[in-house]
């Protein structure tokens, strides 16, 4: 049987906005990914509460599917400090701890260049207590596949990037789509136990190349055509708390 394991780490300390790679992270038992997707940015009249900040659905915050330029964002985070270093190919570098409301107003006005001009303006940096701001309702970490995006890549004819799909552990061994098969059951990384809970269907965010925030490539079109769906990758819960390592194994149990 083919060896299954962890072949990257993904965070994004912000919703559709910074990719940062990690070797190592510890999950916790119906936590989210630590570090990812904690602040979201909201717009002039969003819907968002920042007076009673809960979880809100997607369509309240600016985000990588109506901003594309946002996919070219990359993040780097200095533990020792606290603060992350943003850049972006037509940005000048910056380094902020979002922690600061001064440097959340500073993030602001440093991603307004990127943003769509039909969009609502980008207002400010929003975040809910112990928990990301996930595309889901529940506490969710994404598990996506090489072995699938290597089958996309070579339906579409161009070389997909992880960072188009955001996902936060890939895995490798697997075969193509067979972690679409695994709703409902449960698999064992690192110390760590997660629970498969359903497909995550895709949006336009995954058109747009992460060198350059153009979309360049019809994701969605090249998986309804040769898959009959739009899904790629899976939302798990984290069922057992534990640390995950880049080549971890991975197990797969039952149901």
């Amino acid at each position: 049987m083919e060896r299954i394991c962890v072949n990257q780490i993904w965070r994004y300390p912000i919703k559709s906005l910074g990719a940062e790679k990690v070797e190592t992270v510890f999950l916790r038992e119906g936590r989210t990914f630590p570090g990812d997707r904690v602040w979201a940015l909201t717009y002039e009249n969003s819907r968002f509460d920042s007076k009673n900040p809960v979880w809100a659905p997607c369509q309240v915050f600016l985000r990588g599917s109506i901003a594309p330029l946002f996919a070219a964002v990359s993040a780097s985070t200095d533990y020792k400090t606290g603060f992350i270093k943003f850049s972006h190919p037509h940005l000048e570098e910056i380094s902020l701890n979002l922690d600061e409301e001064s440097d959340r107003e500073r993030f602001v006005s440093w991603v307004r260049p990127i943003c769509p001009q039909n969009a609502p303006r980008p207002s400010r940096l929003c975040k809910v207590e112990d928990r990301g701001m996930t595309d889901t309702d529940y506490p969710s970490i994404s598990v996506n596949s090489i072995e699938s995006l290597v089958d996309l890549s070579e339906k579409t004819g161009v070389h997909l990037n992880p960072r188009r799909f955001r996902g936060n552990l890939w895995l490798t061994g697997l075969t193509p789509w067979q972690e679409l098969s695994l709703i409902g059951k449960k698999i064992k990384i690192g110390t760590s136990c997660l629970q498969v809970v359903e497909p995550i269907v895709r949006c336009n965010l995954t058109k747009t190349n992460e060198k350059t925030g153009e979309r360049d490539v019809d994701t969605l079109s090249a998986l309804e055509k040769n898959y009959g769906h739009k899904n790629f990758g899976v939302y798990c819960q984290v069922l057992r708390s534990g640390e995950v390592s880049a080549n971890d194994l991975v197990d797969i149990g039952d149901n």
